[in-house]
């Protein structure tokens, strides 16, 4: 299939008319208002979602951690560029001891707001233990895996303590949500719980406003120490619909946006405002997956049949505009775990197919596709339904509005799904929900393999990364073996920005705002 893509340049009168006439997509109230200025110091992103929790311990992602990331310190930090790693933030020093136990000392130079005083080991100790506390009933409480206690050594040292030996340490906790540090003395004055105020901030930003799913606005914090960040101020934009951002994004209203994989091969012929797009490898999975206890999907050689029926690299061109490469598995490229190649090649082999159909001994059948209302998936359900029909399986698509979609995970009606999670850069973040224990909660296909959880387990306690590669490896094995799951894709993140930005990504693609610069 060849998309052809054809746009006209839009100045500020034609993005305000195309804007109105998106009507449910149209943008956050102020945005079409102000254009951005070549030297007003002001950065203006996109995020595709509203953040209005500022409590790290009930973050829902990253929609929040956008936020919290510059207003908040970590222990460490991601840092930005093509590889995974972290560098130091709060931390001036941090040693792993043992298996068990990792020594920190913080710097002496990092104060938090309101006149909550300096950053002390006390309050790493608090925010962290706040997080496993059943009683706080965090959703980020698995981040931090085996964590016992943090035991405060010093004013400004302490000592980690794990109960088993945690690689994702390092990787998921203490860089990302779970890592942020709050003051003790301003949560505790605020009852316990941080609510939309954030009490008391410590980064290079402040939240200095926030209008409910219009815009959050980041000022320069005057008392920070460390390295001067890049901009006086960082509004935030939440604007669901990509086709909406890249409109703001080309009417010079937009610094940074993520855009749709249709527009990409459009950028890659050229970015207005002498911008630039930058592709980057997502840690998103999507795939199909068929209910194991559902009555109608008992029979292995039918999930089989289905498994092989389906033509994956059809589906990168029909649904994802080619700008996609086939998944191997849930662990994407550049993580420890990831396949070279998965049990199943991507392409159909439709001879199998019917062949396993055939041993089945099931005829007639009718199965139910649960899909989310999104166009993507829209796309890639109707590829699925045809190629299905090649072997005479007949696909009804049921399509479901976000809320439904997501509550029916615990369905006993389910029967096929297209799924969509999202990662942190550990894979034991991608195993993690299809465990025995998951079932029905986030493993909607109802896979229970004890040797599968005997493998995440003892994976996320070993450090070398080649060992633990060969039992994630092992593990998408046992999951494709099944029949339950038809791996499609890790999907892209393409960003485009402006010349007046240089900006600090992720290796998956994904935004840290407090190390932007200026071009």
């Amino acid at each position: 299939m060849k998309i052809e893509w054809t746009r006209a340049p839009l100045g500020r009168r034609n993005f305000l008319k195309s804007a109105a006439a998106f009507g449910t997509a149209a943008l956050p109230m102020g945005l079409a208002s102000q254009a951005f200025g070549a030297d007003d110091g002001v950065l203006r992103v996109r995020t595709y979602g509203d953040a209005p929790n500022m409590d790290p311990a009930h973050s829902v992602g990253i929609i929040e951690e956008e936020i919290h990331a510059p207003i908040y310190n970590k222990l460490i930090q991601f840092k930005p560029g093509t590889e995974w790693g972290w560098q130091l933030d709060a931390a001036s020093m941090i040693e792993q001891l043992d298996d068990t136990h990792v020594k920190f000392a913080l710097r002496d130079d990092i104060g938090f707001t309101n006149g909550f005083g300096a950053m002390t080991a006390e309050d790493v100790k608090f925010s962290f233990e706040r997080i496993i506390d059943a009683a706080t009933d965090s959703p980020i409480k698995p981040d931090f895996g085996p964590l016992s206690h943090v035991e405060v050594t010093g004013e400004r040292e302490g000592t980690i303590v794990l109960n088993d030996a945690y690689a994702p340490l390092f990787s998921i906790a203490l860089p990302y949500s779970a890592g942020n540090i709050v003051s003790k003395a301003a949560v505790q004055a605020a009852g316990g719980r941080i609510g939309s105020d954030p009490v008391a901030e410590s980064g290079p930003y402040l939240r200095a406003s926030w209008s409910a799913k219009e815009k959050t606005v980041l000022k320069r914090n005057p008392d920070w120490q460390g390295e001067a960040p890049a901009w006086d101020t960082i509004e935030v934009y939440p604007i669901d619909d990509e086709n909406t951002a890249e409109i703001a994004f080309e009417a010079g209203e937009l610094d940074v946006t993520r855009v749709s994989l249709g527009s990409v091969q459009r950028y890659r012929e050229g970015v207005p405002h002498g911008g630039k797009l930058i592709e980057s490898p997502s840690l998103y999975y999507t795939w199909l997956g068929m209910n194991l206890d559902h009555p109608k999907l008992q029979n292995k050689q039918l999930r089989q049949a289905i498994q092989h029926a389906i033509d994956v690299p059809t589906i990168m061109e029909a649904a994802y505009f080619g700008a996609a490469e086939p998944a191997t598995g849930i662990i994407a490229p550049g993580l420890p775990g990831n396949r070279a190649q998965g049990l199943i090649p991507p392409e159909a082999n439709l001879e199998k197919a019917m062949a396993l159909m055939a041993e089945s001994g099931e005829t007639n059948v009718t199965l139910t596709l649960d899909i989310i209302n999104k166009t993507t998936f829209s796309t890639a359900a109707q590829v699925i339904q045809a190629m299905l029909a090649q072997i005479g399986i007949t696909l009804e698509i049921n399509v479901l509005e976000s809320g439904a979609f997501w509550a029916s995970g615990d369905n006993d009606d389910l029967q096929l799904v297209l799924n969509r999670y999202s990662m942190t850069p550990d894979p034991s973040y991608a195993t993690g929900w299809f465990t025995t224990e998951q079932a029905g909660i986030w493993n909607w296909e109802r896979h229970a393999n004890p040797e599968f959880d005997q493998l995440h387990s003892d994976a996320s306690q070993i450090a070398d990364p080649a060992k633990r590669a060969v039992l994630y490896q092992r593990a998408q094995d046992l999951m494709e073996e099944s029949g339950a799951y038809r791996f499609l894709t890790h999907e892209a993140t393409p960003v485009v920005h402006t010349a007046r930005v240089r900006p600090a990504l992720r290796p998956d693609g994904l935004p840290l705002l407090r190390y932007f610069e200026k071009a």
